[in-house]
Parts: structure tokens; sequence; C-alpha cells
């Protein structure tokens, strides 16, 4: 980093990682749980405890683990039903569940002017209305596909977890045509996930606390 008084300032980037960081809870399953119903979501949790079980021993990976919860619980599901869970979402768990020292975080990032990143293996079908509800004007996240307005159940995009944290950041990097060098990188996660991304910020936060590498 160059501390130069002749160096010229460089804009500042906050990234935000969102379950557990900014929230105090799961977004995913209560999405899910919105759009199935409890005793739908809880058949869903019921076929999927083979796979599920088979991820808490790390006998899979986490995003096997969730593709198939996503195809069991988002195949067939209807673009506009899927965008009024999101809603419900924002409106009824989002206020209840965030965490108030990651909150002022970005509050005070925005209120500096200060460019917002969320950065989320969730998923884009809610986190899209939570970002607009947040003012958070970036989001990359896990996408879902959609064919004619109807989910496949199947992911756009790899799962945003991890090292592919890092890897989509990046490419949000090129489309901004400014490097990572030209930032002031801060960045908050919660878990070992966030770590490819902490790593490479100028200041970073671990589940509310300053982490260095």
């Amino acid at each position: 980093m160059n501390t130069s008084p002749d160096a010229p300032e460089r804009p500042v980037l906050a990234v935000f990682d969102f379950d557990g960081t900014l929230t105090k809870g799961d977004s995913l399953g209560a999405f899910l749980h919105r759009h199935l119903g409890t005793l739908g979501w809880s058949w869903a949790l019921l076929r999927q405890s083979p796979v599920l079980l088979a991820y808490v021993l790390r006998l899979i990976p986490n995003h096997q683990a969730k593709a198939a919860l996503l195809q069991h619980s988002l195949l067939g599901a209807a673009q506009a039903r899927l965008a009024a869970d999101a809603q419900r979402l924002v409106q009824d768990w989002l206020p209840r569940h965030l965490n108030t020292w990651a909150l002022d975080e970005l509050q005070g990032h925005q209120q500096a002017g200060h460019t917002c990143v969320l950065l989320s293996a969730s998923l884009d079908i809610y986190l899209q209305a939570v970002a607009q509800a947040l003012e958070i004007p970036h989001l990359i996240c896990t996408g879902m596909e959609m064919q004619h307005g109807v989910c496949t159940g199947r992911m756009s995009t790899p799962n945003c977890h991890g090292e592919e944290k890092w890897r989509r950041l990046q490419a949000w990097f090129a489309q901004q045509g400014r490097p990572r060098e030209t930032w002031e990188m801060h960045a908050y996660g919660d878990t070992r996930g966030d770590v490819p991304v902490l790593r490479q910020a100028d200041q970073a936060w671990l589940r509310g606390r300053p982490w260095t590498a």
C-alpha cells in the first residue's frame, strides 16, 4: 500500500458478506421456508437429509449439497411467485435479523459515499430485493436459472462460495474498468468461506473483529 503523501487517494470499496455478517441468521432456509410453507420445507429437509448429512460429515462439497436442495425446492417455481416470496422475506424476516454492528458499518460507508458490494453465496432470486432494501447498488451472488419465467432448479452460476467469491469479485473489478490495486478495499465476513476475499483487503473484519492473514 502506497502511503506517500503524494500518492493519489484511492476510492473506498466496502465488500459485505450477507448470511452471518449483515444478518444474524440463515437467509436461504428462511426464504425456502416462506416459499414452500412449513410442511413443504419440512418435507424438503427430510428428503434431502442424506445429502445434508453427507455435507455435515464433509463427505460431499458445499455446492453439491446446495444444488440438490435447490433442485428439490425450486424446480418449477414461477418467477413472479419467487419475487413475491423475496418481498415477504425483506419485509418480515430481514428487519428482525440484521446485525446491528455490520449494518452500522454499511451505513457509515454509504454516508461517506463509498462503493458498496454485497458478495454472497445466497441466491439472486431474493438477494436482489435485499440489496435494493439495503440500498447496496452492486450485487454478486449465486444465480438461479430461469426459463420462460419458471425456475429450473439449477444454478446459473457457480456457487459463490470460498475461492469463487474472489474470482467473482475480480470479474467485477474488470467490469468496472478499475483493477483491485486502485481501490482501498474493506471486507466483512464471518466464516472461512470469506477468507479468500478478506485476505485481499486493506482492512478486513471477521465476525466483527479486525482480521489479518
